[in-house]
């Protein structure tokens, strides 16, 4: 009942990687939409909009690889993967950002999951995570995929090595699943629609 619950909420979901340029507006709109405490979270401090539209036009420019969940076609939740030009010690980072609309739902695993392959395809074989001491979320999910974090200056930072990952920790969760279900049941719904459309005769009268 509770997985059919789930695959319900997440039936106009889907995960895919952004374009660098032509989707921009779709990350900077997700930026803008999380509320004090997601900014807080995120950037590990409260950032105005002006900041963040600064900072959106940065990832497009720099090659940042933004992987974006959508909900009915709206980027709802995002994990960012740095290249590693970018930082002092030439280590690919990763961050995350999620609306409050869609929490409690799994989005961050899979999002976590999604940027993990997209490194090992980059043949990265470690990433950095930096996080905000408060995020509690946050770092329970980056210790449940190997990150060894150490407080320091406000902020929680390890890094994760790709080498040593179990397998089993990037298998598809209930939520992976229960969005493909999910994804099942809405093109199940739409053929059985347009059957009983075309049987009943609308489809001759529209």
């Amino acid at each position: 009942m509770y997985l059919t619950v789930i695959a319900a909420a997440l039936a106009n979901s889907s995960v895919r990687t952004l374009s660098q340029q032509e989707e921009l507006p779709l990350l900077r709109d997700h930026l803008l939409r999380l509320d004090r405490d997601s900014r807080r979270d995120r950037f590990h401090g409260f950032m105005d909009d002006s900041f963040i539209e600064r900072y959106a036009q940065k990832c497009a420019d720099d090659g940042t690889t933004i992987v974006a969940f959508f909900e009915n076609g709206v980027v709802r939740g995002a994990a960012e993967l740095h290249p590693p030009d970018q930082s002092a010690d030439s280590l690919p980072e990763i961050a995350f950002s999620v609306e409050a609309s869609v929490r409690r739902r799994g989005v961050g695993s899979i999002l976590f999951r999604k940027v993990i392959t997209e490194a090992r395809a980059k043949g990265y074989t470690n990433l950095r995570i930096t996080t905000g001491a408060q995020n509690q979320a946050m770092r329970a999910l980056a210790n449940k995929f190997g990150a060894q974090l150490v407080f320091r200056h406000g902020e929680s930072t390890g890094t994760i090595d790709l080498t040593k990952q179990d397998h089993t920790e990037l298998a598809p969760t209930w939520a992976d699943i229960a969005l493909n279900a999910a994804r099942a049941v809405a093109n199940l719904n739409r053929a059985y629609w347009r059957m009983w459309l075309r049987m009943s005769g609308w489809s001759r009268a529209a």
